[in-house]
């Protein structure tokens, strides 16, 4: 037991070796199945580098704890197995302290879009490096100040700083998730950041106290041992459970393979329950189009709008009449509810708004920015101003095509078709399908559900 316990190699190591090898096998199934068996459509932006990070840093974090508290029999013959660099670098701000600075990089986002009503003043690829300098600072000091031992041990009176700067994250942590915690979520953000809190706070309890144990007694051979397992093992565990407890996607939690309800909507407006968003009713009322009236009226008639979108389309300039839709399901939310309104919002910003978002629309540089930089996402005039610009484009170079194509025609044609069909269903009292034939029930071959739950797709909402 006192050789194994000063070089490594003992069965107990070599079990929470195993553990830890096979946590990080789980936790790469996590992140990489949802896409092969959900097919998820991978994310863009920091909904999708910041599980990734997770993933690494649970990584080094595990890595770390193998490499500098001896858990295998090697020599340190080369600077890269130092002590300095796995249990001062690795282990702190490429491992533990990553870790929870992505968690706290999330949080971040929700406290400024719920709380504060505007997007974050900083984004995530600059507030996250930012928040794990006291970890590089401090694995600087120790670096320099020669503060380990021959076993990699701190010296006791850096104990406590360094324990205290691993709750202090933690801390951090539930300090943003109190100051969200009167926000009524649609979806089940605040209910996984608590469950996060809960199981991360207790594993690092445990962790903790393990950690001063393998630090201090490094004289008692058995307490050595049983140390660096249970240091091994609980962090086996914090990061598999911290990791599938995510935050990032609101509408499908793309590192879990349990299938949520629901999972498929087909537009953003369908996934907040906004009133007949998505839906064309066969039993609409039709309205004679007028090629003189405004554009912007023109495309309040769904029927009118989803003609003049597949047009757009047809031209690869379909962004602005998407754009227009998503604004005017906005508009259908109540001013009073302002939960839904930034869900909206921020969809529609990271949709089309933000720099290389998906279907970016072609607007001015000054209101592109009156949009990102808003202290109000709720607004009702929020993209009025780009709505306007994208009228003025529409105006240009599509309306006086459409009128002259063939999508124009078709749907005068099936105006007419389903004008001709309400007046013989109220003079035969029939129920006739609205489309081509007038044959009913099974017979009919044109007769199917046009939205059926098959044609969904996985809508998948990126963070600023």
């Amino acid at each position: 037991m006192a050789g194994c316990a000063d070089r490594g190699g003992c069965p107990s190591d070599y079990v929470a070796v195993s553990i830890a090898i096979f946590s990080m096998i789980l936790l790469l199934m996590k992140s990489i199945l949802p896409f092969l068996i959900h097919k998820v459509p991978r994310a863009k932006g920091s909904a999708f580098w910041i599980p990734v990070i997770q993933v690494i840093a649970s990584f080094n974090f595990l890595l770390s704890i193998v490499m500098a508290v001896k858990f295998l029999k090697y020599r340190r013959s080369h600077w890269w197995l130092s002590c300095y660099v796995w249990a001062a670098w690795v282990e702190g701000p490429l491992g533990f302290g990553l870790l929870m600075s992505c968690r706290i990089a999330q949080v971040f986002q929700l406290y400024y879009v719920f709380v504060k009503r505007c997007l974050p003043p900083i984004r995530s690829h600059i507030f996250l490096p930012l928040i794990i300098l006291p970890w590089i600072a401090g694995a600087a000091f120790i670096h320099v100040k020669k503060r380990l031992n021959d076993k990699c041990h701190l010296r006791p009176y850096w104990i406590i700083p360094v324990a205290f700067l691993h709750m202090l994250y933690v801390t951090v942590l539930v300090g943003f998730t109190r100051a969200i915690r009167h926000i009524e979520f649609r979806f089940d953000e605040l209910r996984d950041l608590w469950q996060g809190i809960l199981v991360s706070a207790s594993l690092l309890g445990v962790w903790v106290s393990a950690y001063i144990l393998n630090e201090v007694h490094d004289d008692i051979s058995w307490l050595q041992v049983a140390s660096r397992f249970m240091l091994l093992f609980t962090a086996s565990i914090l990061v598999v459970v911290f990791f599938s407890i995510s935050i990032s996607q609101p509408l499908f939690s793309q590192i879990s393979l349990r299938k949520r309800e629901p999972l498929e909507f087909k537009t953003m407006g369908q996934a907040l329950g906004i009133p007949d968003s998505g839906l064309l009713m066969q039993r609409e009322q039709d309205v004679v189009i007028d090629p003189n009236e405004p554009l912007d009226n023109l495309l309040l008639n769904k029927k009118f709008r989803q003609s003049f979108m597949a047009f757009a389309d047809s031209c690869l300039a379909g962004e602005s009449v998407h754009f227009f839709e998503e604004v005017h399901e906005l508009g259908k939310i109540p001013i009073d509810d302002p939960v839904r309104r930034i869900y909206m919002a921020r969809h529609i910003i990271n949709k089309y708004i933000n720099a290389g978002a998906p279907m970016e629309v072609n607007i001015s540089h000054r209101i592109r920015q009156e949009i990102l930089t808003t202290t109000d996402l709720t607004h009702p005039d929020l993209f009025s101003n780009a709505l306007n610009e994208l009228m003025q484009l529409m105006k240009m170079n599509l309306v006086k095509d459409y009128w002259s194509s063939m999508y124009f025609i078709k749907f005068k044609e099936e105006a007419s078709m389903r004008s001709n069909g309400h007046e013989m269903e109220h003079m035969t009292g029939y129920n006739f399908s609205p489309r081509l034939s007038s044959v009913h029930a099974t017979d009919d071959p044109f007769h199917h559900d046009t939205f059926s739950r098959d044609s969904s797709q996985y809508i998948h909402d990126s963070y600023p």
